[in-house]
């Protein structure tokens, strides 16, 4: 393990050591303190933030781009000061920390038996939403994470979300997709971030006005297995409790190749998702490039 990699996963040992022992205003007032620190300095993923959020908020002025990217900022790190101390809460604390609409959708997906993915973008906090989840609803689920480099660090991930109550699949591996099916044909529900493509399969959407690639995952699971796909989203406000909406179901075109119906439901994915980010675009933590222009400029605009 390299001397970077040594530091990146002793911070991150830090944190959840440290951090979860903190009184909550403590944690709070802490996670500001770096965010705006972060974001005077200008690096390399605050400049990308804010790019993202340009194509969000096409006719934002710079001083608006400015104002969107600090608060960004702020809800990033409230996000990881948040997940460094979810391990502490009692499940009072998580049951009252999160308030979801239309949650008919879900309840009742999994009353049919028939297994439900609930696929989300990088707004707000995923994780808590999971804890929610597990805790709360008492539904246990299947997820994917990426393999972190150094490994150290992935497993620290991977345990602390099975600490929350969630069964964790490595992305990489090839088995992650049979794993998922299996569940959701017992009635299981699968929970997968789903805005930014990790494979070399990934399906181009419209997204903002340009094309962008998302995982074809959770519509060929739908696909696969018959269970019900639906999108959700999460937002912050001014309280200490996170909101959150499922969105109506995804459905299975009635025609059209499987590649079709994958391009068809993976780009209503994307137009739920867009919704929500519109909304609360403060708090879409989409730090890394997304769009193909700007993985690749040479594609130009679509």
């Amino acid at each position: 393990m390299s001397a970077r990699d040594r530091l990146t996963d002793a911070l991150y040992g830090l944190g959840w050591s440290t951090v979860k022992k903190l009184p909550e205003p403590v944690a709070v007032t802490l996670g500001r303190t770096i965010a705006d620190a972060a974001w005077k300095q200008r690096g390399k993923g605050v400049r990308r933030l804010e790019s993202n959020y340009a194509r969000v908020v096409p006719d934002a002025s710079p001083e608006r781009l400015a104002e969107l990217s600090r608060a960004g900022m702020r809800s990033y790190l409230r996000y990881w000061m948040e997940s460094f101390r979810l391990p502490a809460w009692s499940e009072e604390r998580i049951r009252a920390g999160v308030d979801v609409k239309d949650l008919h959708h879900l309840t009742e997906g999994m009353a049919a038996g028939k297994g439900v993915i609930l696929a989300l973008p990088h707004l707000a906090n995923w994780d808590l939403a999971g804890a929610w989840v597990t805790t709360h609803l008492g539904i246990p689920f299947t997820t994917v994470a990426e393999r972190l480099k150094p490994e150290t660090l992935y497993d620290r991930f991977v345990a602390y979300r099975e600490g929350l109550g969630m069964e964790v699949l490595p992305h990489s591996g090839g088995s992650a997709f049979g794993t998922l099916a299996r569940r959701l044909r017992d009635g299981g529900l699968v929970c997968l971030v789903a805005d930014r493509d990790l494979s070399a399969s990934g399906v181009e959407v419209g997204f903002f006005g340009d094309t962008a690639r998302m995982p074809a995952g959770p519509a060929l699971l739908a696909q696969h297995t018959g269970a019900l796909l639906l999108p959700a989203t999460l937002w912050y406000d001014d309280s200490p409790v996170m909101r959150g909406q499922v969105h109506p179901p995804v459905e299975v075109p009635e025609s059209g190749t499987r590649a079709e119906k994958t391009s068809v439901m993976t780009q209503a994915l994307a137009d739920a998702f867009a919704t929500g980010i519109a909304d609360h675009p403060e708090d879409w933590h989409m730090l890394q490039r997304l769009w193909l222009a700007d993985l690749d400029p040479a594609k130009g605009r679509a």
